[in-house]
């Protein structure tokens, strides 16, 4: 198979486990130079390094919070030293909490808002500037079908994926005009993250609505997302890509 990405240098936000760790194996298999934060999980991090690494390909981590503006400033001027800056910019990083809103805190409110939507806000702005000045990048954004359509799902965390089509949407616009496309992918649930912490019954009855009757794999959203980020997919621009499984 022919690989979609080589020789382009990406960052990817929150990639010691799940989902951000199968979009940084993905595309180092696929040529693509990969480098990427961790809030604290070191040896999580340590093995998403294992399997980037194995393809042969360049692989740098940084233990950095995506709340961590000055961090991430730095971290993206390290990578302009050290790789002579990033391609492409995949924010993945998020929380959720399973919390009806009746019990939900204030500081959960603002923990989920902050994280799924203020950083990549942050990393969003740490890195485009540098692709402003090279008029060309591609940035993808993390969303949720819970963002998009009605569903039963975390108040917060439905608001927070939401904001992230939004704001994938207006700068799609205001960054078109240095060659920089944006695009949003939101996914339905998957073998890991929401659907593990789902009482049997409530998977049930979301996959009785699935026309495919399961979950996606982590896989099946980084092949998705590597095509996404690809110069394949030149013409995308603005559009969040629901992967439900026919939902």
């Amino acid at each position: 198979m022919a690989q979609l990405l080589p020789g382009k240098r990406i960052f990817v936000t929150g990639a010691s486990r799940g989902l951000g760790r199968a979009f940084c194996a993905c595309f180092a298999a696929h040529g693509a130079d990969v480098a990427f934060n961790f809030a604290s999980d070191s040896d999580g991090a340590a093995e998403t390094m294992r399997l980037v690494r194995q393809h042969g390909v360049r692989a740098l981590s940084f233990q950095v919070s995506v709340l961590d503006d000055a961090g991430l400033c730095r971290t993206a001027l390290e990578l302009e030293n050290a790789w002579g800056g990033v391609d492409i910019l995949v924010n993945n990083a998020g929380v959720s909490q399973p919390l009806p809103l009746a019990l939900m805190e204030e500081a959960d409110w603002d923990k989920v808002l902050d994280i799924n939507a203020k950083g990549q806000f942050l990393a969003t702005r740490a890195f485009i500037r540098g692709m402003i000045r090279r008029r060309s990048g591609a940035i993808l954004n993390l969303g949720s079908l819970a963002g998009v359509r009605l569903l039963e799902a975390p108040i917060h965390y439905s608001a927070s994926k939401a904001a992230v089509k939004g704001f994938s949407e207006a700068l799609c616009k205001e960054v078109a005009r240095y060659n920089i496309r944006v695009n949003c992918l939101a996914p339905g649930l998957l073998e890991e993250g929401l659907a593990a912490n789902l009482p049997d019954y409530r998977l049930k009855e979301y996959l009785k609505h699935v026309s495919l009757h399961r979950t996606g794999t982590l896989q099946e959203v980084a092949a998705c997302a590597a095509f996404l980020i690809s110069d394949r997919n030149s013409y995308m621009n603005g559009a969040t890509i629901v992967m439900d499984g026919g939902l």
